[in-house]
């Protein structure tokens, strides 16, 4: 799968999230971070809500809805340690391979909780509501890594960046609608202009 270039969006603003008190129903966002090597690239997706309204029902109704090649799991620190706001993880990729399993359901496991705590620590996420919001993260593995000589270190920091990145986008609602419009005809669909360009 081709590298995906850098994303030409506006990033995420240092400044802390606007809800700081309040119903936050339901917040999406999306990132990507990568380093130089393809199987580097950490591009989640996000959806942040209420766990007594649709993002808390979708958090029970997945983990008690197991699918094969697609496990719903917490994200965690280690065993027996579970992070707040309550977070799950799903892969966008349909899990077949041992080593692929051990990679996703730990370097990028461990990432993701990290990530999250950022966000708390960060400010994105009010810490007030960390027991009364859920995190569901869809997340992006490159299949390559099963036979790339890879660093589960800067992988972990590629996953760790992206998640806190994605909740802050999230949480304020980046881009604003008002950015897309006026940025809509300058921002390119990588895969777009390669099949454009005759490269895909």
């Amino acid at each position: 799968m081709p590298k995906k270039k850098k994303s030409s969006s506006k990033k995420s603003s240092s400044s802390k999230s606007s809800s700081k008190s309040g119903r936050i129903v339901m917040r999406t966002g999306e990132a990507l971070v990568e380093s130089t090597e393809a199987w580097s690239a950490a591009e989640p997706e996000v959806i942040i809500g209420e766990l007594d309204g649709p993002v808390g029902f979708a958090i029970a109704n997945m983990i008690g809805n197991q699918s094969k090649g697609h496990s719903k799991i917490f994200a965690i620190l280690n065993c027996d340690v579970q992070v707040r706001p309550a977070t799950v993880m799903v892969s966008k990729v349909t899990v077949n391979n041992e080593k692929y399993t051990n990679i996703l359901m730990g370097t990028v496991q461990a990432a993701i909780a990290h990530g999250v705590l950022d966000a708390v620590r960060e400010g994105f996420i009010p810490k007030a509501k960390a027991n009364d919001l859920g995190i569901i993260v869809s997340v992006w593995l490159d299949p390559s890594i099963v036979t790339a000589e890879y660093d589960p270190e800067v992988l972990f920091r590629t996953n760790r960046e992206a998640t806190t990145k994605a909740i802050a986008k999230a949480m304020n609602c980046e881009p604003s609608i008002d950015w897309l419009l006026k940025n809509q005809n300058s921002v390119q669909h990588f895969f777009h202009q390669l099949a454009v360009e005759g490269k895909l």
